[in-house]
């Protein structure tokens, strides 16, 4: 054996101890009588598969404030503001800061992440940087592009033959963002444009998809009838969704069935779609998000992205999956116990399935990589945003922190203060 953990708490709540030979997960048991070269006591910690991203922009993370801040805060002056910062973009400080990125990911337990890519300048010079980083990261995160037109498919005139290049460059998705054509109609256009070509090559799709306010933005149920009509089946996702906010519950009851007949995802961004949008409303004012829990209910997976990081459009961030799943449980009001243990899952098994990353979990012959957390269970992990003891990447041990303790001296109370509930 190369690494043994012992007395783990895993996800269900059960105590087990993992045994890991040549990179891979050999035995889970109780009081496994093995030996191994390293052994790690979790001391009752919870131990989960890493944390997946199904949604981020790595191309423009950590450019905050580059060329100048985006002072209202809004989509649209974001948007303009990366259309600016775009002709300045050098290929060696995008690769540093995705790189930069990349670390602060893996130190948190973040080893996936679908990041979608820019392809409409000409250059790609961020589709050539997100292929080095890819290079870069692979022996401790699983980084999978997105080829996305950001200034949409059929309004920025070379943008289609830039994704079919990218595509053929080796970037892994199909991208599109329908919602920012110049007419419905168009918008509708490059959602059967864009799948036919997935479907002709055999790739996954992934549409910034009706991230809008406006409860006509209906491109969802497009992408659904030709996810279905393509045979697309389990290998599309429709990100953001936020016009569903604002739709009417009689139309929504007709939409559901058909994602889910078609197969298709749903990522919601809670930290990004709840800044963003309802941003026109005075009061009553719209929540933002997507309908997480009726998705849901409906049997569609949904997964949490965090979307940006210190970019154009968000200046906060850290790369810590864990707050996501926080303010995606706060904002859906998913305070059940089997809604904030959903959360979590739309943050590890449920974007990983998206993904279609292979022999991710927790059962033996699927890849040793493993977050302790300081925290009994999910949810605890959750409220505590739990700090990451070890992170276990192919049975390696590649990031360790402190367990999260406070020494108090205070009158008549000196002591340690322990954050976590009993257990």
């Amino acid at each position: 054996m190369d690494l043994i953990i012992r007395d783990a708490t895993l996800p269900d709540r059960t105590r087990a101890d993992i045994a890991i030979v040549a990179g891979r997960i050999a035995a889970i048991g109780t009081d496994l009588a093995l030996h191994a070269r390293q052994e790690i006591d979790a001391g009752g910690d919870l131990v989960t598969p890493p944390f997946v991203d199904a949604h981020f922009h790595m191309d423009a993370t950590l450019s905050y404030g580059l060329p100048r801040v985006n002072q209202s805060g809004t989509l649209l002056e974001g948007i303009a503001l990366w259309g600016e910062l775009k002709p300045m973009l050098a290929q060696e400080a995008l690769i540093e800061r995705a790189m930069q990125y990349c670390d602060w990911a893996a130190a948190r337990g973040l080893l996936a992440i679908r990041t979608h890519v820019d392809v409409c300048d000409d250059r790609l010079l961020a589709v050539e940087a997100l292929l080095e980083v890819k290079r870069r990261v692979a022996p401790y995160i699983d980084l999978q592009l997105v080829a996305f037109p950001q200034d949409g498919l059929l309004r920025s005139p070379t943008a289609f033959d830039n994704l079919k290049r990218a595509i053929a460059m080796g970037v892994d998705v199909v991208g599109g963002i329908p919602h920012f054509e110049r007419t419905m109609a168009d918008g509708a256009e490059s959602v059967r444009l864009l799948c036919e070509f997935a479907a002709d090559k055999g790739l996954r799709v992934d549409m910034h998809c009706d991230e809008s306010d406006d409860p006509l933005s209906r491109h969802i149920e497009t992408l659904a009838y030709h996810a279905n009509r393509l045979g697309l089946h389990g290998r599309v996702a429709g990100s953001h969704l936020t016009s569903m906010h604002s739709m009417d519950n009689y139309y929504v009851s007709k939409l559901l069935p058909l994602i889910r007949e078609a197969g298709v995802a749903a990522i919601a961004n809670p930290l990004i779609n709840i800044t963003l949008q309802g941003r026109h409303d005075t009061y009553p004012k719209r929540r933002g998000m997507t309908r997480v829990p009726e998705l849901m209910a409906a049997g569609i997976d949904v997964a949490f992205g965090h979307d940006c990081v210190m970019d154009p459009w968000y200046g906060l961030g850290s790369g810590d999956m864990l707050e996501v799943a926080h303010m995606g449980l706060h904002v859906a009001q998913m305070t059940s116990q089997e809604g904030m243990l959903a959360c979590f899952n739309a943050v590890t098994e449920i974007p990983a399935r998206i993904l279609g990353l292979e022999d991710y979990g927790l059962q033996p012959g699927c890849h040793a990589d493993l977050v302790i957390l300081d925290a009994g269970d999910p949810i605890e992990a959750i409220r505590l945003r739990a700090a990451r003891r070890y992170v276990i990447r192919r049975g390696r041990v590649i990031s360790q922190s402190p367990a999260v303790r406070a020494s108090l001296d205070l009158p008549g109370r000196p002591g340690t203060v322990d954050f976590r509930l009993a257990r």
